[in-house]
């Protein structure tokens, strides 16, 4: 498939042109040339070194991945950016990329992977960032306690060395959750508005452990990247279906 008519599918299915403007990432096709003839599509959530060397061991010729390189304005390729732009061009590797509209997307995103895996029913989109949202709420069909869908979470996602830290400072029965993957915790007075049970996010920063605890919500910081390969996995099952040869690469950070 020509790079160019791939990119225009991935573009349609994620309705990338819709984050313009409130995501800093630039979607899209970042690395390559729009005539090349695609046949083995990589995927991974992080791009890195270590990504692209793994890539080029399975003779990719592009790479789609969730955390890309340009993020806002690039004034200078240099550092790790280099060495990672190098590293694409020299071995003749696309690189196409999407974050939130992979985060959005209410059927392959990660807030839905997750909806998906605790088999959440009436859901609805949670999460607003302008006109969007870039999560997912939902009901459980079986209440947990807080330790039990810590327990189940911890047992379930791709953590690495890291672990799912609970701050258990709301109800005791969890039923009404929201997700927003990540570093999702600017959304927890979201979840106390929409009065839900749990707010389970990747990473915040250490002020939502006193947030939490006077606005007597539960949250669950499962890990950034724990959280996050719903998407890119979904994709590659999608793309798979369209006659291209694909692999997922698994590179847990812990964190």
């Amino acid at each position: 498939m020509i790079t160019k008519d791939f990119v225009i599918l991935l573009d349609e299915l994620l309705r990338t042109q819709e984050f313009k403007e409130i995501d800093s990432s630039a979607n899209g096709l970042q690395v390559g040339s729009d005539k090349r003839n695609i046949k083995h599509v990589v995927f991974s959530e992080d791009l890195s070194v270590e990504t692209i060397e793994m890539a080029i061991e399975y003779e990719a010729d592009m790479m789609i991945v969730h955390h890309g390189i340009s993020w806002g304005e690039m004034k200078r390729i240099t550092g790790t950016t280099y060495d990672r732009i190098k590293a694409l061009i020299d071995s003749d590797i696309s690189l196409y990329v999407s974050h939130l509209p992979l985060d959005s997307h209410q059927e392959i995103g990660n807030a839905a992977g997750i909806a998906e895996m605790l088999e959440l029913k009436d859901r609805e989109p949670f999460g607003k960032m302008g006109e969007e949202f870039i999560g997912t709420k939902g009901r459980v069909v079986k209440p947990y306690t807080p330790e039990g869908l810590r327990s189940f979470l911890a047992g379930e996602l791709e953590t690495g060395d890291g672990s799912v830290k609970l701050l258990k400072f709301g109800n005791k029965k969890i039923e009404k959750i929201g997700i927003v993957t990540g570093a999702g915790g600017d959304w927890l007075n979201e979840a106390v508005e929409k009065e839900l049970d749990v707010f389970i996010t990747g990473e915040a920063k250490a002020r939502i452990y006193h947030e939490a605890k006077e606005l007597e919500m539960n949250v669950l910081l499962a890990g950034h990247y724990a959280t996050e390969t719903f998407g890119v996995r979904s994709l590659e099952n999608i793309v798979s279906g369209w006659g291209l040869d694909t692999t997922f690469i698994s590179c847990p950070t812990g964190l």
